[in-house]
């Protein structure tokens, strides 16, 4: 009997669209080869290798199909996970006592087959596969199979790390994100941290008045220090469930990393924090390309400009090729209305986007101005304002949760929502 764990219970695995899959989390470095029969199921594995939550894992397709696996592995140790294709034959199960007599111990298989039969699950069960495809299979239901093969249902759940950038300088995609995140924290009740990744000129610690002594420079540039406990000792508690991973903004060191400079500290807080929010600046560098791509969500602020109009569908068409797989990144408009300033109404930029702000962030610099100046978030100095409510909004929709989990009006509240509904 080949000696893999079953991770999964399902015969069938339906293919999904991209964004309307549930979070899945990133699988580890493993590696993974392929025995394909088929060159379309070939190329379906080889989308999925390229799939952001495949990134560290090593992908290897061959062709041959079970024969090709028993025969490779009779000299050379098998890898972490084997996926195989098959094509209905009855000797599948004869191929896999084949199989496991040269398979090595914890290695895990998945089978991509056209037979829906329980019986066979069954046996395929019995025998220690850990799932079965049906084909025709899509990328993600690769990406899921894989990735689920490392997370056990009483495993402590993966955070999802949201990255909030803005498409020009200036458009106050920091507080937009400070505020988001403190919408997650204090409305959803999610325990949340906001890393600011603007090394020299961050503004969260300004912005959530604080004034930590550490912060992620300290993880940026200790790489061979970080774990949980470490991350933990650097983080500043704004709320019950936020904290702050806070630049040290400062101008005495430069601040040029590689591109994996922050791999590890985003992989500590996943296993750690519910939910992380990226304060990205408005860089193009390697590391902060790869935040962006990495990330399970992605909110560009921009504002009604011809400059912020190019660089948002820019940014756009660049992230939904890299994430075929993934929801679209939402995108929502700030700073609009100023007085006297030409701008482009919000109904031409989604057309010309081809896809709705989640939001239109009215210009209100006395609001925005006290906040800032007083260390708040705009919740916390005007908690009844529309702006709030779009915070509130934006933090539902970027988490996928509808409701929040604390009444926030007062006894009033029927009679406003009454009157809302009748304007």
């Amino acid at each position: 009997m080949i000696s893999y764990e079953r991770q999964t219970s399902e015969t069938a695995t339906a293919t999904a669209e991209p964004g309307s899959e549930p979070h899945i989390a990133p699988a580890p470095r493993v590696s993974v080869q392929a025995f394909c029969e088929t060159v379309e199921v070939a190329s379906v594995v080889q989308s999925a290798s390229e799939d952001r939550r495949l990134a560290k894992a090593h992908v290897k397709i061959q062709m041959g199909g079970m024969a090709a696996a028993i025969e490779a592995y009779r000299t050379s140790p098998t890898p972490n996970v084997i996926i195989l294709q098959s094509d209905g034959r009855s000797d599948v199960l004869a191929d896999l006592d084949q199989l496991a007599a040269v398979c090595d111990a914890g290695t895990r298989v998945i089978v991509v087959g056209r037979v829906n039969d329980i019986s066979l699950y069954r046996e395929l069960v019995r025998r220690g596969v850990s799932d079965y495809l049906i084909a025709p299979v899509g990328p993600i239901d690769i990406v899921r199979s894989i990735c689920s093969l490392f997370s056990t249902p009483d495993a402590k759940a993966v955070g999802r790390i949201i990255a909030v950038t803005g498409a020009k300088g200036g458009v106050g995609a920091s507080t937009v994100a400070h505020n988001v995140a403190w919408a997650i924290a204090r409305d959803l009740a999610l325990d949340s941290v906001v890393a600011d990744l603007d090394l020299a000129f961050g503004t969260a610690g300004l912005d959530y008045n604080q004034d930590p002594a550490q912060g992620i420079a300290d993880a940026v540039f200790s790489p061979d220090r970080i774990d949980t406990a470490f991350i933990d000792r650097l983080l500043s508690k704004c709320t019950d469930h936020l904290s702050l991973l806070a630049a040290p903004a400062t101008l005495d060191r430069v601040y040029d990393f590689g591109t994996e400079a922050f791999d590890a500290i985003f992989d500590t807080l996943r296993s750690s924090m519910p939910c992380i929010v990226l304060d990205i600046p408005h860089q193009w560098s390697g590391w902060a390309k790869r935040a962006l791509i990495s990330a399970d969500d992605i909110l560009i602020v921009a504002s009604p400009d011809l400059a912020n109009l190019r660089n948002t569908k820019n940014l756009l068409d660049l992230l939904k090729t890299a994430r075929p797989n993934d929801r679209a990144p939402l995108y929502c408009l700030n700073q609009v209305g100023v007085p006297k300033r030409p701008e482009i109404a919000a109904g031409e930029f989604a057309k010309a986007i081809e896809a709705q702000p989640v939001a239109a962030i009215p210009f209100e610099p006395q609001l925005f101005g006290s906040a800032a100046n007083n260390g708040q978030m705009i919740a916390e100095i005007a908690a009844n304002h529309r702006v709030t409510e779009m915070f509130l909004q934006t933090a539902q929709r970027l988490t996928g949760r509808g409701e929040s989990k604390k009444p926030r009006n007062s006894l009033l509240a029927p009679l406003l929502e009454k009157l809302r509904a009748n304007k």
